[in-house]
């Protein structure tokens, strides 16, 4: 069983700006808060961009239940045209098998600011409707994160 999430927002920043954020652990630890926090392997840097390829970071519920480990796999597809910045995390785990996250970018067409679209493919066996329903609030969460960053100029991830 597998099905798929897509929830789309504006964000007030040049695309540009908003690919630059993207590419960061920093952003996805903000964004993701106090939702889910990420433990990182010791030798991995938060501070810089996303490395390609396959991480392995525990996670935790409100900072403080476990769920387990997640790989986080980080790839750049091709994108359909210039203004078009894709990021995928083409992830996985025990529980769920496949959670392929594409971030899709580009200028919003009023010419200010940025549509960002979050849609993810979800397969988690039985549970696929649950970790489905979970993950339609937790990008909710996070686009009301961004567009909170934006409107503060990044600010938070300034310190």
């Amino acid at each position: 069983m597998a099905t798929t999430v897509e929830l789309t927002t504006y964000i007030d920043a040049s695309s540009d700006e908003v690919l630059r954020r993207v590419m960061t652990p920093r952003l996805l630890d903000h964004v993701a808060s106090p939702m889910l926090t990420f433990d990182y392997p010791a030798a991995f840097e938060r501070g810089g961009d996303w490395p390609m390829g396959e991480h392995r970071v525990r996670m935790k519920l409100f900072g403080v239940v476990p769920i387990g480990w997640q790989i986080i796999g980080i790839e750049i597809p091709e994108s359909p045209d210039a203004d078009t910045h894709i990021l995928r995390d083409n992830g996985y785990g025990p529980l769920i098998t496949r959670w392929d996250h594409w971030i899709v970018i580009r200028p919003d067409p009023s010419g200010e600011g940025t549509r960002y679209t979050d849609r993810v493919h979800i397969a988690a066996g039985l549970l696929t409707p649950i970790i489905a329903a979970y993950a339609r609030i937790f990008y909710t969460h996070r686009q009301n994160r961004w567009r909170e960053l934006a409107h503060s100029n990044f600010a938070a991830l300034e310190t």
